[in-house]
């Protein structure tokens, strides 16, 4: 907000600069007419030591200048330099008609009240600085003439002190009383503009909340109008717009809420319960937009409650709130559908590598539990199999191993599929070589269509017998004893390690 009222106020003062340049363009022209005006004076002896060669002069130059000033009007139409040109035009002329004897002294202190215009104070300060300095000038060139025709100043000296003086008395009173008058027009034409833009902005966005609130009607399944000031609510889905008094003292569930709690899976009521709590919500929601929970409706599935801010006090203490109910069942049925895609390996049915990779950086930030242990599992003979029989055959063994220890290890720990046909589990158990024993045996057991047989290399690591290993350090450890178990195999065996 307030960053539109401080651009829409500097674009209005863009606007007016560029209206005030247009003026002090007028005043320049008009000011060609004291040529004429002061030959006028002349012509009627209001001017005795004035000559017309002066006036004509007054006239020319201003002509000149005002058409100067016109092309900078045009090039740089809201410019300070624009505006800087006409005021040192005006003192500059009135400079020249005073050193001539045209002593119009009120023009001293016209041009700094017009610099007031442009709004800026250091315009101010150069008007009436540059003014004081003709003044003094003008003075000091006059002040032989005047000595001379004058019997109460014996020295040109004395005559410019004396003038100064108090030419410079009257300048600081007309400088402090037209900076004090500038500084609160400034402030209150400012403050009035701000005013003005809030107005705009409010009225604005009160018509946006109108029409969301109109559009919320028909996307949420209820939508709820409540109003903390008048203590009402009332149903944007309603046609009659009934309004029903809510007892903030006595009253925590508001009629709808009263009536979806029967329907509410009985371990999440109390959740819900507190969640719509009434006499909190204006505190739970100060200073937020919106506050939200899901829930399950025993008949429609999941759903989700929304209390959203429409508007607020000063303080960001919500005033009127939109209460939403909305099913998400089949978003959340996706969502977690999408996350068992996103951590199960496509093959097996395993957790993945992504999901293993997850669970150790979860390990990592905490103190390992005593029975953990750690399982590194690899096929023996699969790239005999995809060489005798094909990929198929490959596959059959991969699939055939993720079998046995998913039926093994059940729902005890997690077994995850991390590479072609590398296997680790992580697993809490304080017998782990019962563990190894319930794989093997199902390899054992197992006979499939391209293979005769299953041969698994099982290694393990225990947290037990490795108290001052990290979750890395465990890891390393299983890959080792299961390379060993590989190495047993194919001794064992006698089958060729290079063609497993």
């Amino acid at each position: 907000m307030q960053g539109n009222i401080s651009a829409e106020y500097e674009e209005f003062l863009k606007a007016n600069r560029i209206k005030v340049n247009k003026y002090m363009n007028r005043v320049l022209w008009f000011f060609i007419l004291a040529g004429p005006a002061i030959a006028l004076a002349l012509k009627l002896g209001l001017f005795a030591e004035v000559k017309y060669i002066t006036c004509v002069i007054i006239s020319l130059v201003l002509a000149v200048l005002a058409a100067f000033h016109l092309f900078l009007c045009k090039k740089f139409p809201g410019k300070a330099i624009t505006f800087i040109f006409a005021l040192t035009t005006l003192d500059a002329i009135i400079l020249y008609m005073t050193c001539h004897n045209v002593g119009i002294y009120i023009c001293w202190f016209v041009v700094p009240l017009l610099s007031l215009l442009f709004c800026e104070k250091y315009l101010y300060f150069y008007a009436s600085g540059l003014n004081y300095i003709f003044l003094v000038i003008s003075t000091w060139y006059n002040s032989t003439y005047f000595a001379n025709v004058r019997s109460d100043y014996d020295t040109p000296l004395a005559y410019f002190i004396d003038k100064v003086s108090g030419f410079t008395i009257e300048l600081i009173i007309m400088f402090v009383s037209g900076f004090i008058i500038g500084k609160l027009t400034l402030g209150y034409f400012k403050n009035l503009h701000s005013q003005k833009i809030i107005i705009k902005e409010q009225k604005k966005s009160m018509n946006e909340k109108m029409e969301i609130l109109d559009s919320m009607a028909e996307i949420y399944d209820h939508v709820n109008l409540i109003d903390f000031v008048n203590k009402t609510e009332t149903s944007l889905r309603d046609p009659t717009q009934t309004r029903h008094d809510i007892d903030l003292d006595n009253q925590t569930q508001t009629l709808m809420n009263q009536k979806i709690n029967e329907k509410i899976l009985p371990e999440q009521l109390d959740s819900f319960m507190q969640f719509t709590n009434i006499q909190t919500v204006r505190s739970r929601l100060t200073n937020k937009k919106v506050i939200s929970a899901e829930f399950v409706d025993v008949d429609s599935g999941w759903f989700r409650a929304q209390y959203i801010t429409v508007d607020s006090d000063t303080n960001g203490i919500p005033n009127l709130v939109i209460y939403t109910i909305r099913n998400v069942d089949e978003e959340k049925r996706r969502e977690e559908n999408l996350i068992k895609i996103s951590i199960t390996d496509e093959m097996t049915r395993l957790f993945n590598r992504r999901s293993y990779d997850e669970d150790l950086k979860e390990l990592r930030k905490h103190k390992l539990e005593k029975d953990l242990v750690m399982f590194s599992i690899d096929v023996n003979g699969l790239k005999r199999a995809n060489d005798t029989n094909g990929h198929i055959a490959g596959d059959e063994l991969i699939k055939a191993a993720a079998s046995c220890i998913s039926a093994s290890v059940q729902n005890k720990g997690k077994a995850y599929r991390t590479g072609g046909d590398e296997f680790m589990i992580i697993i809490d158990t304080q017998n782990p070589e019962e563990l190894k024993t319930a794989i093997n045996q199902k390899t054992k057991e197992w006979k499939g269509v391209y293979n005769q047989n299953l041969y698994l290399s099982i290694g393990y690591a225990t947290v037990k017998e490795n108290t001052s290993s990290t979750i890395d350090e465990l890891e390393h450890q299983a890959d080792s004893a299961m390379y060993q178990d590989k190495e047993l195999f194919y001794k064992q065996s006698g089958l060729d390690r290079r063609r497993r």
